[in-house]
């Protein structure tokens, strides 16, 4: 008889393949589940509330660790029954005798607050009136300046004339010896003492206004000279022969021309150097725009006008910045980087725009045009926003000069008459006491109505 097998002899035991084989398995479980049987409950509870208090409120810390809690709380200003995050309350304040070292370092970078802008008049209507009987109607001439000293100096028909804005007086400087002649353009020198001269029969002539002495003559041109600009001791000359010339006054007669640019094709009626010397725009009848560095190389040489160029004007707070204005076909003013050539902005002015003076104490610039309305306009610069406009010529307004506080303007126009407006406004540090220079109160003029 054979003996039956025991049960546990009969379950075979594992083989390492299926060991290997449920050990992937077991990895795949995605949590794990204690056998609660194992655990001491009682001893786990006993060691949470060690730890958090019992369930009476009581504290099982010792009175050591009480205290020496307490003692950290108050250095450190914490109080016990607040919240020590606290959104609605504040940070309490320093004593005070507290003093904060960083706080100069801090402020030592903070700008002062901008002061509000106030709203500037801008007077409509003139302040005086002077006739200029004689004063030559042609856009092409530049016939009007005021210097640093605060003389005006104007060209009515032949002679020269000097008025001094300050006392009232006028003098005639100079006058063209031939019948027929007469002068064609007038520039004062950075002195304000000097004065050039340019002339219908080819001349360029430099007088000492306070001697009332002419001093140089310089000859080089073919016809008459119609703009003239200094730049320290360099003279340019522009003229109907389409020669721009500049000079060295320093030099002797036959060594005083320094360059000839050739640029332009027509007459020569717009001549400005930058305020910083360091370029000379030119404007032409042939409706080019240029500009040259002070070697007196060509840079830029522009062509967006469809008339004259006549009007220049140079930024004073922006050094390349330049606006040139057109005649009659073109009526647009528009603005220059100098540097690069570009254009950056325009504006149809919708009548010739005959001068172009900027405003030292805000950014903008003032225009005086021709047909049809002949006035005066105020632009913001740079939204080109009109500002103001002001009318009272009654022929196209044909010059502009600023006066030497920047607060004035003097306009003259082809009615033969000169007109002074007050609309840049007093500099800043002549607000509350009036500057000697610039001021044109009637006062100061007695009855003068005429430059003659």
């Amino acid at each position: 008889m054979t003996a039956s097998p025991n049960r546990d002899e009969t379950k075979a035991a594992p083989s390492v393949t299926s060991i290997a084989a449920a050990r992937p398995l077991l990895l795949q479980l995605d949590r794990f589940i204690p056998n609660r049987s194992a655990i001491d409950l009682d001893t786990a509870s006993f060691n949470l509330s060690k730890e958090n208090g019992t369930d009476d409120g009581t504290s099982t810390v010792s009175p050591g660790r009480e205290e020496y809690q307490r003692l950290l709380a108050s250095s450190m200003n914490v109080d016990g029954a607040s919240r020590i995050l606290a959104f609605k309350q504040k940070a309490p304040a320093p004593p005070v005798s507290h003093d904060n070292d960083l706080k100069s370092l801090y402020n030592q970078n903070l700008a002062p607050a901008p002061s509000k802008k106030t709203f500037r008049h801008v007077p409509s209507s003139q302040e005086r009136i002077l006739d200029a009987p004689e004063l030559v109607d042609d856009y092409y001439l530049n016939l009007l300046d005021w210097s640093c000293r605060n003389m005006i100096a104007v060209a009515l028909g032949r002679s020269v004339y000097l008025w001094n804005s300050t006392s009232g007086t006028v003098e005639e400087l100079c006058q063209c010896p031939g019948e027929g002649d007469y002068i064609s353009s007038l520039s004062w020198g950075a002195d304000g003492n000097f004065l050039a001269v340019g002339t219908s029969d080819c001349k360029v002539q430099i007088w000492d206004a306070e001697r009332q002495k002419q001093i140089r003559e310089l000859a080089g041109h073919t016809n008459r000279v119609s703009a003239l600009s200094w730049n320290n001791s360099i003279l340019s000359s522009g003229g109907r022969d389409s020669l721009i010339c500049n000079w060295d006054v320093r030099k002797r007669r036959d060594e005083a021309r320094v360059a000839t640019l050739t640029c332009h094709e027509q007459e020569v009626c717009g001549l400005k150097w930058s305020p910083c010397g360091q370029q000379l725009a030119s404007g032409a009848n042939d409706n080019h725009l240029a500009i040259h560095d002070a070697s007196f190389r060509l840079v830029h040489k522009v062509a967006a006008h469809t008339a004259a160029v006549k009007a220049l004007a140079w930024c004073p707070f922006q050094s390349n910045l330049l606006a040139s204005g057109g005649g009659t076909a073109d009526r647009h003013i528009r603005f220059w980087n100098t540097h690069t050539g570009a254009q950056l902005s325009s504006i149809d002015t919708g009548s010739q725009v005959c001068a172009l003076q900027w405003n030292r104490h805000e950014k903008e610039i003032l225009s005086s045009h021709g047909y049809s309305k002949n006035q005066l306009c105020l632009w913001k610069y740079p939204s080109l926003a009109k500002v103001a406009e002001m009318t009272g010529h009654s022929g196209r307004v044909l010059h502009m000069a600023t006066s030497p506080d920047g607060s004035a303007v003097v306009s003259a126009g082809a009615d033969e008459t000169l007109r002074f407006w007050r609309c840049f406004g007093e500099p800043a540090v002549a607000k509350d006491e009036k500057a000697t220079a610039g001021v044109v109160a009637g006062g100061m003029m007695g009855g003068l109505r005429s430059i003659r």
